[in-house]
């Protein structure tokens, strides 16, 4: 599943879009004898009709290997599921093995992908890239770490999360990194980027040989009270409330509510479920408790509801991210929904659009 590129219009020999589909572009010839769909299809700026085609002509294919965000990766594969009209993808591909996916973490969507890919010992694989450079691969069956590249053109620099931000912040040489710390990324290519932050973070998990973990974003936090909430502690919270509620989450994207007249701040999560939990309240306290446990900050600002209250979950119809994304010009695999966001701007936008004006923050 890659993205679409375009002619420049400054030169009829070169090409700006999506990494992916420069990469498809400009790949070997012999690929296009053991890939689906063809070229043309896949660099197709249209995700919705190029989805459609790519459903016809791959149920007669042998697949047995798939990659791609795992977002829209899902998309494509309950569309070729509906297409072909069988109970289940094993049916249309029975020889299938790999699933290789990144660029958004993997966990929230791991029970959909096992529920719509049955197979008996289908393997996954992940691997950690950009537009900037190839970061990571997965070499072992561990879930959530990849061994660090070091032979693919880049000088690695690791900024610890307090010094992001500052006039003359402190970064760590590899050897100088330790397991377990939340670090932005700083990279020198020979491809001419020079301490280029590229806006991930990562922790080591081991140390020899050096693997990670992806983290979240440096942008992508809530700190509108003091309790710096990053996307790593939203999806292991989500992942227990919905191991305990037997939810399932489609997307999610979350914002502060400010304090004023409905009193103490809170946190607003929009969350589209595959499988919605049979009680929104409880599914919210346990989601509460859950991020308590894992941020002592935000812990700390839960406390007698003075600073914040509990968590405002709405649950959102189907195709509601979908139709954001769309009406932004943002469907496609390159695209991604923010997960966290110490603004409003995406969630008011999302509500706006699901017809939701003026919410009730009352306590």
């Amino acid at each position: 599943m890659g993205g679409s590129h375009k002619m420049n219009n400054f030169s009829n020999d070169s090409y700006y879009g999506d990494l992916s589909s420069i990469l498809i572009q400009n790949s070997p010839f012999w690929t296009e004898f053991i890939r689906t769909p063809e070229r043309s299809v896949a660099l197709m700026e249209d995700f919705e009709k190029k989805i459609d085609i790519i459903a016809d002509g791959s149920i007669k294919e042998n697949v047995t290997s798939v990659a791609g965000v795992p977002s829209w990766t899902l998309v494509l594969l309950k569309h070729i599921l509906e297409y072909s009209e069988k109970e289940s993808l094993v049916e249309v591909w029975p020889n299938m093995e790999l699933m290789i996916h990144g660029g958004v973490n993997f966990d929230p969507y791991r029970s959909q992908f096992k529920k719509i890919l049955p197979y008996e010992g289908l393997k996954y694989l992940e691997t950690y890239s950009a537009s900037e450079g190839f970061f990571g691969i997965q070499d072992r069956e561990v879930p959530n770490e990849m061994l660090l590249m070091l032979d693919y053109g880049i000088y690695y620099e690791f900024q610890p999360l307090e010094e992001v931000g500052k006039e003359f912040p402190k970064t760590l040489r590899l050897e100088e990194v330790e397991t377990g710390v939340n670090y932005a990324i700083i990279i020198s290519t020979n491809a001419g980027l020079w301490r280029y932050q590229i806006g991930d973070t990562i922790q080591f998990t081991t140390l020899n040989p050096y693997r990670i973990r992806v983290a979240g974003r440096i942008k992508h936090f809530i700190n509108a009270f003091g309790e710096e909430l990053i996307i790593d502690n939203a999806n292991q919270a989500l992942d227990i409330v919905c191991k305990k509620t037997g939810a399932v989450i489609k997307e999610y994207t979350a914002a502060p509510v400010y304090m004023g007249d409905h009193g103490s701040g809170a946190h607003e999560w929009l969350i589209e479920f595959e499988t919605k939990p049979d009680d929104l309240e409880y599914f919210t306290e346990v989601f509460d408790n859950a991020l308590k446990s894992l941020n002592s900050d935000y812990e700390a600002k839960r406390t007698g509801n003075l600073t914040l209250r509990m968590p405002i979950v709405r649950s959102m119809k189907e195709g509601t991210f979908w139709e954001w994304l769309k009406s932004k010009g943002r469907l496609g695999g390159q695209y991604k929904v923010p997960r966290l966001s110490n603004d409003r701007k995406f969630v008011d936008e999302i509500l706006e659009l699901a017809g939701i004006s003026e919410p009730d923050y009352a306590e």
